[in-house]
């Protein structure tokens, strides 16, 4: 049995545990190690995480499959196009890969934007990443690319969007 219910500042660390499990297989054929290592400090640090459910940066979504975290999300609305919400994250363990799992997390964050008025959902996605075509089949649209720096690195992206 499946659950999705909105995280805690208690989750932070098995959101950050999650991400650890996740971004190595995925990441791995695409990015350097030390990038991928650099981003999950950058990104998945439990205070970092903590901060931004307390504070209401991103509105976070654990994934649970009989009571055991396998997948999360989180969502905000852009302060710049407070129209627009900005999906940022969405992640389920490789292993669960083609069970439906991604899918519902997805549902979730949709239902949650119409449910407060908006009806436009974005999204960023490394160019080189095969979930581009998860997004596809679910109706987002390539709108523009974008190459963000971040510490040493560089983001390569697709700005993906939808209308809900």
């Amino acid at each position: 049995m499946i659950e999705i219910r909105e995280a805690t500042v208690a989750d932070a660390p098995a959101i950050q545990l999650l991400a650890e499990a996740i971004w190595y297989p995925t990441y791995s054929p695409i990015l350097s190690q030390d990038q991928i290592r650099f981003m999950l400090d950058y990104i998945y640090d439990i205070e970092i995480v903590s901060r931004q459910i307390k504070q209401g940066v991103q509105t976070y979504l654990l994934l649970l499959e009989n009571g055991q975290a396998i997948g999360f999300a989180s969502y905000s609305p852009r302060p710049e196009a407070p129209q627009v919400y900005k999906l940022h994250k969405l992640y389920c363990l490789t292993q669960t890969k083609g069970r439906g799992f991604g899918k519902a997390l997805l549902q979730e964050v949709e239902n949650r934007i119409l449910a407060s008025g908006k009806r436009i959902l974005e999204l960023n996605v490394n160019r080189l990443n095969p979930a581009k075509g998860f997004y596809d089949k679910n109706g987002f649209r390539v709108v523009s690319e974008e190459d963000i720096p971040i510490g040493e690195y560089w983001m390569n992206d697709y700005v993906m969007r939808k209308q809900l």
